[in-house]
């Protein structure tokens, strides 16, 4: 009877901290709900990919997954542990990206190629658009993906890069047609299963054995360097109650952060989702959009942009016309899970840059971000985590110059700091 008495006790001091926070982001969610309700009203389709951005979101923010942190961790720190969950993310979005090819063409041979699937032309373009862009991101601090989502933390400087992004997309768009009839337009489309002739089986086991091998040899420069992560064993003990399994369950989903490889394997089958439900994951095809849109009400829209009805990957999306289009709906989904995840977690909190050259850095940062995007046709999201599963050589090519441009950028960042 003691021991009843004692659980009884137990379970009558569990207590819910609800807070102000906790509250509005309930408000939140529902915000996104009634949204998805109102898209579905124009397209079911659009419903089902804003959601799932919200999703991606949701999963970035716990995570803290963002790529320009996990090359500068790999140059500066010698850490590989967000690259290692990329890694992850794309092995998952690999394999789920080839059962939907393999149902849309099921002979990569006959030199059709996937309808949607993030193909993008191997050239200079992909070079030069991934070391501006990686340059980029570490200047500025963050990924487009990455100042999305941190915008939603409350982050300023991410609100000021984002800017930067659309100000850099716009001189791109002006620039674009220079670009296609010098190198773009000449550019081949290098897709693994049909330009080889290996069949989706034999481009799987390539990309993933290019993913293990990446893998290990991170493992082992860790390990060369002394990098030591420690495994931290919070509480082991076996929750008291039903009530308390369901606390802890929250903590973990809403509170604890998440790994690196567990927000990469969540963010690849979401991908794979999107893939699946209409196209893979892009956000700059609506952010340049936004550019082109706001530079033609004030007289200054680019010219006519060419090719880009032959070009898949977020450029080709960006002739979307409306409020609520394909390209809004994964964009700016991503904005009210990133936000329900800083408010459960109370990491939501309104931070200025306390030295002015960090404004400036997040603007400077941003330009480079946007126009190297939309010269490569994407950005970290479209033209690699995207790419890659397509089986698209571009993917490889432009996570190669990304590391290049992180490179420099580092090199940049240690003499002003």
């Amino acid at each position: 009877m003691a021991t009843g008495s004692g659980l009884a006790n137990s379970d009558s001091k569990i207590t819910w901290n609800i807070s102000i926070q906790s509250i509005v982001a309930v408000l939140v969610l529902i915000f996104a709900l009634v949204m998805a309700i109102v898209m579905s009203q124009t397209e079911p389709i659009l419903a089902s990919l804003w959601l799932l951005a919200g999703a991606a979101g949701f999963t970035l923010q716990r995570s803290r997954f963002c790529f320009a942190s996990a090359f500068r961790d790999v140059f500066l720190f010698g850490s590989s542990k967000i690259m290692k969950g990329i890694i992850v993310g794309l092995g998952v979005a690999t394999i789920g990206f080839a059962i939907i090819m393999h149902h849309q063409v099921p002979f990569p041979s006959f030199g059709v190629t996937p309808n949607e699937a993030n193909i993008l032309p191997v050239g200079i373009s992909t070079v030069v658009g991934g070391l501006i862009f990686g340059f980029g991101m570490v200047i500025s601090g963050g990924c487009v993906s990455g100042s999305l989502y941190r915008m939603a933390e409350g982050y300023v400087a991410s609100w000021v890069s984002i800017g930067g992004v659309l100000v850099g997309m716009g001189l791109m768009s002006h620039s674009w047609n220079w670009w296609w009839d010098n190198f773009i337009s000449h550019e081949s489309l290098i897709w693994l299963p049909g330009t080889f002739g290996l069949g989706y089986t034999g481009s799987v086991f390539l990309t993933l054995s290019g993913l293990l091998a990446l893998f290990l040899f991170l493992t082992w420069r860790e390990y060369r360097l002394g990098i030591f992560i420690p495994n931290i064993n919070k509480n082991s003990s076996s929750p008291e109650s039903f009530v308390e399994n369901l606390k802890s369950l929250w903590k973990i989903i809403f509170v604890n952060g998440w790994s690196a490889v567990v927000g990469g394997s969540v963010l690849g089958g979401l991908v794979v989702l999107m893939y699946m439900t209409h196209m893979p994951w892009g956000v700059t095809g609506e952010l340049s959009r936004w550019a082109n849109v706001t530079m033609s009400t004030l007289n200054f829209g680019p010219a006519a942009m060419a090719g880009l009805s032959a070009i898949g990957g977020c450029a080709g999306r960006a002739g979307e016309s409306g409020v609520f289009t394909h390209t809004f709906a994964v964009t700016v989904g991503l904005l009210p899970g990133s936000l329900v995840a800083a408010l459960f977690s109370k990491e939501f909190k309104l931070r200025f840059p306390k030295s002015g050259k960090r404004y400036i850095q997040a603007l400077f940062g941003g330009v480079l971000m946007g126009y190297g995007a939309g010269l490569a046709i994407g950005c970290t999201i479209g033209a690699f985590f995207s790419s890659i599963p397509s089986g698209s050589v571009s993917g490889w090519l432009f996570a190669i110059s990304l590391a290049g441009g992180a490179f420099l950028g580092i090199q940049i960042i240690k003499r002003i700091a």
